[in-house]
């Protein structure tokens, strides 16, 4: 029989990405129940999948001379002796079984013995753990295999040969099994693991974890690096107590720490699959890497010669990887010195703008410097203006030389100078004061670009209010007071004739190359209840609210029912995993039909910009295509 690589244990899927935690208390509870209960509560709070005890009938597992200390070695005295002060009763035992259940933890139990499975089956178990010891016992692998439960064995203490003689032994009785790395000393030295075996065995069993012993964290950490998708060591609340398992155990914070650091590690370790650029390497390729651009003006119909051509940052057009592939083209366009050369010049496909017609008003991002070459290309309902710090400088009359008969949206900066981000729902008072003082001058401004476009009587400002944090996310027993400290911030402003609208937030954006953890107006349900708490509505960002439901495992179209009462404006574009925004519409996992048929129902009228990243590049062609994409669908 194949040997299988997945196995279920409740609800836990072992072999299928995420790593399952073991929290071996076994007898470091020394025989105290109520230390056994506080142990099982403190493992949930480490976030431990599970808490396994030992039992054992010392009359069915030592000989009757062992027992009455007739002449045994030192060592299996001592054990004994410990045994006979530390097992718990069956009925402690039960009870425990009982306490987890009702706590939501699994718990798991190693029988040492035939009669300890007969009490353990009583108890309604879920898969068995066998201590290494007992690798070997082929009369307790087969009583264990007819229970027809999932079986985790050690292999501390036995050859590579009694492993393969196991393995076979199991696969005849088609039972679900993993095998789990193990140097059975207490504490192993570290030169004594031989972590690498891992890997020969997972070619003896493809199901592998790990059951550490050793001083600290780190080489369970590199076992999950090593295939192991479970991880299994000692838990102590001191490792100076009485017993041979304390010194080789993890207490609280360690355990806490190992935790957190699989996690960490298992999202790290990603698919394996081709190498792709994340969201985060996309900005710093953008601001960091190097493009192809003309080194002179150069007209329509040059034949492009190697010393038209110069590399230089930023990134945001062709790649130098693609000179050979520009030399000799043929030119369709007009070039000033120093513009980018795009894809379309090595394989002319430009698309270029056209007359959209939709259910609702639409428009274009823009920026101060482009609005006129925008304004040339495109007769939108409205035009919204991505502010920078840098333009909050700019005098608007250099740009905008007359009145306009359109609409339009301003976008406040994320980033102000001296790389202050945006947080208008900070803790930290000093910060939230700044942030409010340059979101007045956004105000401000808006207001002066009323004189430049009359029809809009009251522009909306589009906003990415703050509330973040850098290392973790905020526990939610505290967002509250940041929704508070927002909407002090908006009440303080003065935004007559204007209206401030926070966008919805994907749960890790992006800033400048970085990631960080965004903790208010990322959930519909506190969306909900804060809109109608303080009177505001939302930009729905169709992008980050996807990215949203994948990281909460939520239907993104239940989410889309739910804030259209709250919605006054729309970025569309698509989205895939948690990180990756802005996608061209058609290349995520939106279905644009199913949210068109959504918008054109719950969100009638309501005006939309198409944000792809990086749209305006190239004359705007991203906008360009995601408008045809979106045409006949909102």
């Amino acid at each position: 029989m194949e040997s299988k690589k997945k196995m279920k244990i409740k609800n836990f899927d072992i072999g299928k990405g995420r790593c399952f935690v073991i929290a071996e208390i076994g007898n470091n509870h020394n025989g105290d129940f109520s230390r056994a209960i506080k142990m099982i509560d403190l493992a949930i709070e480490m976030g431990a999948d599970c808490v396994k005890f030992q039992m054992r009938h010392l009359d069915k597992v030592y000989r009757e001379k062992s027992l009455n200390k007739s002449g045994e070695d030192l060592g299996t005295e001592y054990i004994i002796d410990l045994l006979n002060r530390f097992e718990f009763s069956v009925d402690e035992h039960r009870k425990i079984s009982e306490y987890c259940q009702g706590k939501g933890i699994l718990y798991m139990c190693t029988p040492w013995d035939e009669k300890s499975i007969e009490v353990l089956e009583s108890f309604g178990v879920k898969a068995y753990k066998v201590a290494s010891a007992d690798l070997t016992n082929l009369p307790l692998l087969d009583i264990l295999s007819k229970t027809g439960k999932p079986l985790i064995i050690s292999t501390g203490m036995s050859r590579e040969d009694e492993v393969i003689e196991v393995k076979s032994f199991l696969e005849k009785r088609e039972v679900e099994f993993a095998f789990l790395h193990c140097n059975s000393t207490y504490p192993a030295p570290f030169q004594d693991i031989n972590l690498n075996w891992i890997k020969s065995l997972k070619k003896i069993h493809p199901l592998v974890g790990y059951s550490g012993h050793e001083r600290g964290t780190a080489v369970s950490l590199a076992a999950l690096s090593l295939g192991a998708c479970i991880i299994e060591r000692h838990f102590t609340l001191d490792r100076n107590m009485e017993g041979p398992d304390h010194a080789a155990s993890l207490e609280y914070d360690e355990f806490k720490t190992l935790i957190k650091g699989i996690r960490e590690v298992e999202t790290a370790l990603g698919s394996g699959e081709k190498r792709k650029l994340s969201q985060g390497e996309m900005i710093n390729r953008e601001n960091l890497g190097k493009s192809l651009v003309s080194s002179k003006n150069l007209v329509s119909g040059t034949i492009i010669k190697p010393e038209h051509v110069k590399v230089l940052s930023p990134g945001q057009g062709i790649s130098p990887l693609k000179y050979d592939q520009l030399i000799g083209k043929e030119l369709k366009r007009e070039m000033n010195f120093e513009d980018f050369f795009y894809e379309s010049d090595i394989e002319d496909n430009l698309i270029t703008s056209k007359e959209y017609k939709f259910n609702r008003p639409w428009g274009i991002p823009v920026r101060f410097h482009d609005f006129q070459q925008y304004s040339d290309m495109a007769k939108p309902d409205f035009f919204e203006f991505h502010l920078s710090y840098s333009d909050m400088e700019l005098n608007p009359k250099n740009y905008l030389d007359s009145t306009y008969e359109c609409g339009f949206v301003v976008h406040a900066p994320e980033l102000f100078k001296e790389s202050h981000l945006m947080d208008l729902a900070t803790p930290n008072s000093e910060y939230r004061k700044y942030s409010m003082e340059q979101t007045q001058r956004v105000i401000d401004i808006t207001r002066n670009l009323k004189a430049y476009f009359p029809k809009e009587k009251k522009p909306m400002i589009v906003a990415n209010i703050g509330g973040f944090s850098m290392d973790k996310p905020i526990p939610k027993s505290e967002t509250k007071e940041y929704y508070k400290q927002f909407f002090e911030s908006l009440s303080n402003l003065d935004t007559e004739g204007v209206e401030i609208i926070p966008q919805t937030m994907a749960p890790f954006p992006w800033h400048f190359g970085g990631q960080r953890y965004q903790n208010i107006f990322v959930e519909i349900e506190e969306i909900e209840k804060y809109c109608e708490e303080f009177g505001i509505r939302m930009c729905f960002d169709i992008s980050h609210s996807m990215l949203t439901c994948n990281h909460l495992k939520k239907d993104f179209y239940a989410f889309c029912e739910k804030i259209a009462p709250y919605t006054a404006y729309l970025h569309l574009g698509d989205a895939s995993g948690v990180n990756g925004e802005g996608l061209q519409i058609g290349e995520g996992e939106i279905d644009f039909v199913r949210l068109g048929k959504n918008l054109n129902n719950k969100f009638k009228n309501i005006p939309f910009i198409p944000e792809i990243w990086q749209g305006h590049k190239n004359k705007g062609q991203g906008f360009w295509i995601a408008l045809e994409k979106l045409k006949g669908l909102i």
